[in-house]
């Protein structure tokens, strides 16, 4: 899909096209198809979407060293393992977008974006969504489009079955309409990339 024209109260949300979700840049998490064709792919659809005259908003995983999410913060973990913290799962990761460090550096062209919305601040949770954490802390990115006149969002970016996942459903629980360039999205893993694909679409997003 392409979009040609600029449609009324519409944004673009870039979701965590960072150096170490990359293969092209050797991250720590690379995402699988990531690389620098990708990545090229995706600058230039965001600069066409912003001569086109939208807003683009980007997410920005930003943990701190000690973050719950890595594997190096629990004894006797592995990459990738999934335990039980407090009652909800996780999914425990490589460390990865530590503030401040290269890895967690967006290879977008930053002059491009209306806003940056950083997640995963805080050491105790995840935060797959650029929206709210799985504390259900709110990132403030709501608030920036409804002042905005934000009714509907065009999403994309990493990864298709976590982040873009739970970006695009937050986005709908909070009644944006939400279309999903599929195109412009790289997964983890195929089998949980199609299924959230399909409970996305479930959910109503538009998956072009």
């Amino acid at each position: 899909m392409q979009i040609n024209t600029k449609q009324d109260h519409t944004a673009v949300i870039v979701v965590d096209i960072q150096q170490d979700f990359t293969q092209a840049m050797q991250g720590s998490l690379a995402v699988e198809g990531a690389d620098q064709e990708y990545l090229d792919r995706a600058e230039t659809e965001t600069r066409r979407l912003k001569a086109l005259g939208y807003p683009i908003y980007a997410t920005q995983d930003w943990h701190p060293a000690d973050h719950i999410s890595f594997f190096s913060n629990h004894d006797n973990a592995n990459p990738y393992d999934l335990i039980e913290i407090e009652g909800r799962q996780q999914v425990l990761w490589p460390p990865h977008c530590v503030q401040e460090s290269p890895g967690a550096r967006i290879l977008i062209d930053e002059s491009l974006f209306t806003a940056i919305v950083k997640k995963g601040m805080d050491p105790a949770f995840d935060s797959y969504s650029g929206f709210f954490d799985d504390g259900k802390k709110d990132t403030g990115l709501a608030d920036i489009l409804k002042k905005a006149g934000i009714k509907k969002l065009i999403v994309y970016g990493l990864a298709t079955d976590y982040c873009v996942k739970a970006t695009a459903m937050d986005a709908k629980m909070l009644g944006f309409d939400v279309t999903l360039i599929k195109d412009l999205c790289r997964g983890v893993a195929p089998e949980t990339t199609a299924a959230a694909l399909e409970e996305m679409k479930t959910a109503g997003v538009d998956i072009c």
